[in-house]
């Protein structure tokens, strides 16, 4: 990106007077020689030199250090078994010094170590029909969200996947998009082709389950607790609001960088939706 609208810099996009400025090339991930590209993701930490691209059954790692036009492939592994072999999507880990990748086939979820490029657990069949999308909890270790043509969407523990931890059953049709928020775990939206973006709270899973971040060590002081406190129940799971500005298939939702309570979705339709977060679950959140 041009220098003088990066963050610091003195020019302002807003500036009638600045000059337009075209994106420059970084460089190319290679010929087509694997396949047709399913998803691109660049590492979420570091100096963004390390980019996973899925193109049908290959999984690849780019490193872009040395390159100048092309980029080096560093290393890569690919599917092997019976069934679709081709993969859908795919999500890195902000965790694990970003070391882990997942990404989805047909119905199963697979994690990857970027380091060896080794499968590191597989959940067969995620969901009864083709897996659309995944999504990490930012805020806690293992815990990953899927959704799919079952209408479903499931949160796991990829240290157990036998059973997913959650599963709601909000949506009438195919879910596209599950997003967590950046900041608040426990709200998550998901887009589905029943044309409705539905926002959820999902206190139960999330690092948030009091209402406030809460660790283990915060919890052994039983005798400073209030009675009133030792006696409340916890916040439920529930469905916060359901928005139907959409006339068409929800393909993609997404939380702002900049505004924790600020989120998108798009439709096939072309149509761009801005919605916030209710204001009483805001508040609610913060204090």
């Amino acid at each position: 990106m041009p220098a003088e609208l990066e963050p610091g810099g003195h020019e302002s996009p807003e500036d009638a007077a600045s000059p337009a400025h075209a994106l420059e090339l970084l460089c190319h991930l290679g010929p087509a020689a694997h396949g047709s590209t399913a998803c691109v993701a660049w590492e979420p930490a570091g100096d963004g030199k390390r980019v996973i691209s899925l193109a049908d059954n290959h999984i690849l790692l780019w490193d872009l250090q040395e390159s100048s036009s092309q980029a080096v492939l560093a290393s890569s592994a690919s599917l092997e078994g019976k069934g679709q072999l081709k993969f859908t999507t795919g999500r890195w880990s902000p965790h694990h010094n970003c070391t882990q990748v997942a990404t989805a086939n047909d119905t199963a979820v697979r994690g990857w170590d970027t380091r060896t490029m080794s499968q590191i657990y597989c959940i067969e069949s995620a969901h009864g029909q083709l897996v659309r999308d995944l999504d990490f909890n930012p805020n806690k270790q293992y815990y990953l969200a899927s959704c799919g043509d079952d209408c479903r969407v499931k949160f796991w523990d990829t240290r157990n996947v036998t059973e997913p931890i959650k599963t709601l059953e909000e949506h009438s049709h195919w879910v596209w998009s599950v997003r967590y928020n950046h900041s608040h775990d426990q709200l998550v939206l998901t887009g589905s082709s029943d044309s409705r973006v539905i926002l959820s709270n999902m206190v139960s899973i999330s690092s948030e389950p009091f209402g406030h971040l809460v660790d283990d060590d915060d919890l052994s002081d039983q005798e400073e607790r209030r009675p009133e406190e030792k006696s409340q129940e916890p916040p439920q799971d529930s469905v916060i609001a359901t928005y139907e500005e959409h006339e068409d298939s929800v393909y993609a939702v997404d939380w702002s960088s900049a505004d924790p309570w600020l989120f998108a979705s798009l439709s096939y339709d072309g149509r761009l939706v801005i919605n916030r977060v209710p204001r009483a679950l805001k508040y609610h959140i913060l204090l």
